[in-house]
């Protein structure tokens, strides 16, 4: 690859693309609507809303100074983050706190960079987030569905005409923000059924000392405000201009 042809790259990665028309935007947000409904669906799409929510805690647990020991993703949907350093203190709050949070902000960020037109970023950006997760993925069916979703991505920016791209760039990032609405109400159904005594809001209570509802609560204030704004800027991405 010469140094025209890198220019070239550079200049699609960061130039600007059209916005689709408007029902483009409303029936890929359909479509995430139906990848978030039924179980049978939810049951295989929630993965993806896994990678986001244990990326985010490993995002932060590095960005906070503690030490990323892996990353497990599970067949069940489960997954589990374990980084080492201090067990009190912000780092360790916020690490914790950075789960259910994250696929609502990766969305919020993916419906800023539509907006402003950089569909061909948002692509890009997210298969070299995806690459830059999977050296720290410690399970093989971990390290699988990083690879799937990643090559998804690569595939579409690479190969696909520009009306697919843009499907597919609004379809995912409604999906981040309506998918990482759906685990906070089911964190508080288990919770209200005795279940999940070791979740992110109950390990947050014992660090604050704050009422792990009340850490739910604010999850939900999280998700549901990216949703809504997030929401308002795929729908109306001149209001960015």
């Amino acid at each position: 690859m010469d140094v025209t042809e890198i220019a070239g790259l550079w200049d699609r990665v960061t130039g600007t693309q059209p916005h689709p028309a408007l029902w483009v935007v409303l029936a890929t947000a359909a479509g995430a609507l139906v990848l978030i409904g039924p179980w049978p669906v939810w049951r295989i799409t929630r993965t993806t809303v896994t990678i986001a929510h244990e990326g985010g805690h490993g995002l932060v647990a590095l960005l906070t100074g503690r030490t990323l020991e892996g990353i497990r993703l599970h067949s069940d949907t489960s997954g589990l983050t374990v980084s080492r350093g201090k067990p009190t203190g912000p780092g360790m709050i916020l690490t914790a706190a950075a789960g259910y949070t994250a696929p609502s902000l990766l969305g919020l960020g993916g419906a800023a960079l539509l907006g402003a037109g950089r569909l061909t970023a948002l692509l890009w950006g997210a298969t070299a987030l995806l690459l830059a997760m999977l050296p720290m993925i410690r399970n093989v069916y971990g390290a699988l569905t990083v690879i799937l979703t990643g090559g998804v991505f690569f595939l579409v920016s690479w190969l696909t005409a520009a009306g697919v791209q843009a499907a597919f760039g609004y379809l995912a990032v409604w999906f981040l923000l309506l998918g990482g609405v759906r685990p906070v109400f089911e964190l508080q159904r288990k919770r209200r059924r005795g279940g999940a005594p070791d979740s992110d809001a109950d390990q947050l209570s014992r660090l604050t000392g704050v009422p792990a509802g009340l850490w739910v609560f604010v999850f939900h204030l999280v998700s549901i405000g990216c949703l809504v704004l997030g929401g308002s800027m795929l729908l109306d991405p001149d209001a960015l201009a």
